[in-house]
């Protein structure tokens, strides 16, 4: 096993174009470091619905040049089967660590596989790139991204021509041409012929997110905004702007993008610690809210003053808070949620006499609801604009959020008190979230056998009246890997992560509030009986 992977590693080092992979590899082939050779050759990265997404480095395990390369040609291959022999495919690229030289690799390869290709001007949100797909007709969309995965990742989103990223069976299509490139020799890579765009599909971008605020709504609610050293701010600050919004105070230390995110241990707003620094400067200028996007700018977080300090809503508020607003404001379409976000979605829309449709997790299937008018999935992303962005898009949800905070303001109200009204009206909706990140991906697969062959029977002391292995599918439901637990006024969801190496369980408790005096009581109710179905769910899943 060894001399074959030894021989794997030398014969990739010849064909390897980047002197920085090149250089680790041959240090690592004279070392005879044999684990970590197999840790980069014993498998290949896996291109699923997500695309590509890895640890930067040499061999097929890691996200590299030659590894981009082979993606592209296989796209370029999968593209030009489907009829697109002259389609433009557009890229965008964030500030991560080679995000660049990846999009520069895929520009390359498109143009030599005789499809046209235009990249973004420089490093920009994701939404920026979603928008551009729709907005010039490409059949493609390419970011180069791993959002607020830790700094040593990269990766490799892909959008087919409606906007919105690829689902089956698309994904095993492209996965299918990739394995067939024979080797990096046979890829066409010119120098030159495709276009690096100019900032009019910005300034195009820009002007759609005047459009999502109502005409002569109020401006008023004051910000302090995170980058979390991603490539939001220009943009945000830019649309913030335009709008007439007060200018968002920023948090200096994580404003500018830095490949390194040298303050914080995960770029992501929902990671402990990650905020911190948002609140101190909000401490410091008591604006109205916080407002952070994730290093690619997709997602939107949301930090409000709750009892002399500042507390993060979850993505689950922000998400009612939304569907609140733009019901209010005569919204009509779909709304539309993923399935391990909190029913209270469905309740705000049946109230308003719209149509209200479950998807599987991620935008991908989100952004396929017909008619879909807004979406939005717990981990703080939102699609508040769906002609424009067919995906999560962290600029116009800031936009949103703080227009709503704007007229609260105007009503000498706040966001908590919308929150308050909510609960009163559709039953208090506790969300939560069981993560546990593993190093060995097979415990992952221990607890879900485990709860497949002893399904818990009863969870916080209340009984589970339904048990749904979604591998099957349901009627509306293609199928996935996961389980879901219906319980007398509780949900709880269990699938392991698409994106990290996470098992992840979404909770949900339901409680009839009658009046805003309940609340109290309420909130400590559910908060019991979510700690309580934590520890049960640990017990059975035996993590």
């Amino acid at each position: 096993m060894h001399d074959e992977l030894i021989a794997q590693a030398q014969a990739w080092l010849i064909e390897d174009p980047d002197p920085d992979t090149r250089t680790e590899l041959a240090a690592l082939l004279e070392a005879q470091d044999h684990a970590e050779i197999a840790a980069r050759f014993a498998g290949t990265l896996q291109f699923g619905t997500a695309g590509l997404r890895g640890e930067l480095g040499a061999g097929p395990l890691r996200m590299n040049r030659t590894v981009v390369i082979r993606a592209a040609a296989g796209l370029a291959a999968y593209l030009r089967k489907q009829g697109h022999d002259n389609g433009l495919v557009v890229i965008g690229y964030d500030a991560r660590y080679k995000s660049r030289d990846f999009a520069l690799d895929t520009a390359a390869v498109m143009t030599g596989a005789g499809l046209r290709a235009a990249v973004l001007p420089r490093p920009l949100p994701t939404p920026v790139l979603a928008f551009a797909i729709r907005h010039l007709g490409a059949v493609a969309g390419v970011e180069v991204t791993a959002s607020h995965n830790p700094p040593r990742d990269n990766g490799y989103k892909v959008y087919l021509g409606d906007g919105s990223q690829i689902v089956p069976p698309a994904d095993t299509g492209i996965a299918a041409e990739i394995a067939a490139v024979p080797s990096l020799t046979t890829v066409r890579r010119p120098t030159e012929g495709w276009d690096t765009l100019d900032d009019s599909v910005l300034d195009a971008y820009l002007a759609r997110t005047d459009a999502v605020l109502a005409e002569g709504s109020p401006r008023t609610a004051r910000t302090v905004y995170t980058a979390m050293h991603g490539v939001g701010k220009d943009v945000l600050l830019a649309a913030f702007a335009r709008a007439g919004f007060p200018e968002p105070a920023l948090v200096a230390e994580q404003a500018d993008p830095d490949p390194d995110f040298p303050t914080v241990a995960f770029p992501n707003p929902e990671e402990p610690g990650a905020m911190d620094l948002a609140f101190a400067k909000a401490r410091e200028t008591a604006p109205d809210l916080i407002i952070a996007n994730d290093p690619d700018a997709d997602r939107c977080a949301v930090a409000v003053p709750d009892g002399g300090d500042w507390r993060m809503l979850r993505g689950d508020e922000v998400g009612a808070l939304l569907a609140a607003h733009l019901v209010r404001r005569g919204a009509t379409g779909t709304f539309a949620e993923s399935i391990v976000s909190s029913s209270l979605l469905g309740r705000i829309a049946e109230k308003a006499g719209l149509r209200h449709v479950e998807t599987l997790t991620g935008f991908k299937w989100i952004a396929r609801a017909e008619g879909l008018r807004y979406g939005y999935e717990e981990a703080l992303g939102y699609c508040v604009d769906p002609d424009g962005v067919r995906d999560k898009d962290g600029i116009t949800a800031a936009l949103l959020i703080t227009e709503l905070a704007s007229q609260l303001k105007e009503e000498g109200r706040t966001l908590l008190d919308l929150l308050d009204d909510l609960a009163v009206e559709h039953g208090l909706h506790a969300t939560d979230q069981l993560a546990v990140r593993v190093q060995d991906l097979s415990l992952i697969t221990d607890a879900m056998r485990r709860l497949r062959e002893q399904p818990p029977t009863r969870l916080a002391g209340l009984p589970v009246t339904r048990t749904e292995d979604l591998t099957r599918g349901t009627e509306t439901l293609p199928p996935t890997d996961g389980l879901r637990y219906t319980l007398d006024g509780a949900r709880v969801i269990v699938r392991p992560s698409g994106t990290e190496p996470k098992l992840k369980c979404y909770l949900e408790v339901v409680i009839p509030v009658a009046a805003h005096a309940d609340l109290p009581a309420a909130r400590e109710r559910a908060t019991a009986v979510l700690e309580s179905v934590k520890r049960d769910l640990s017990a059975a899943a035996g993590i």
